[in-house]
């Protein structure tokens, strides 16, 4: 059965949420369906998860930094918006919501999605169920909503603080069914 994903170029923005472990599964996932997938892993998100996870499920190189690049990165993030079909951002934290909300620049995962404004781009949030709840995450929600940007979850369940409540990174399958539905124009 041939996928409705092949081929399909993906840019995965990992962040440092202790949900990143779920972006592994998801990379996995997109490449097994014949997605190519590039990953931009935060200088947080590597102190959760190694780029060599993300490396060894895609078959790719993984960026993890503006001045860290491999041979084939020309103008890093501006290349990495050209190639992309779609932005996912999984997780995402309540940082990279603000620095998203307000252009804020000052990684290569921030920088590739301020290039790559003109294309779809989905967000899994995942936080705190306090954080999620804070007026200010909740406006940088409604602006980057109010930009076309897709959200995914959160859900509600165990946090890994303890609590319960709404703030757990929705699962790989449910964000891969927002991928295919954004790619088909649903």
């Amino acid at each position: 059965m041939a996928s409705d994903l092949k081929g399909l170029e993906v840019i995965l923005g990992v962040t440092g949420g202790i949900a990143a472990y779920k972006a592994v599964d998801l990379a996995s996932k997109l490449t097994g369906e014949g997605a190519v997938v590039h990953c931009i892993l935060t200088d947080s998100a590597c102190k959760l998860v190694v780029p060599k996870s993300f490396e060894a499920v895609t078959g790719r190189e993984v960026f993890t930094g503006l001045w860290s690049a491999p041979q084939e990165y020309r103008i890093g993030h501006v290349s990495l918006a050209d190639r992309a079909q779609v932005m996912v951002v999984a997780p995402a934290t309540a940082n990279l919501l603000a620095k998203a909300a307000i252009g804020l620049c000052d990684d290569l995962l921030s920088t590739t999605l301020c290039a790559a404004w003109e294309k779809p781009i989905i967000i899994a949030p995942a936080m705190n169920d306090r954080m999620w709840s804070n007026p200010a995450v909740q406006q940088n929600v409604g602006t980057l909503r109010n930009r076309g940007w897709r959200f995914v979850g959160p859900a509600a369940g165990r946090l890994a603080c303890g609590r319960e409540g709404l703030g757990r990174m929705a699962e790989p399958a449910e964000i891969l069914d927002m991928i295919r539905s954004v790619c088909s124009g649903s």
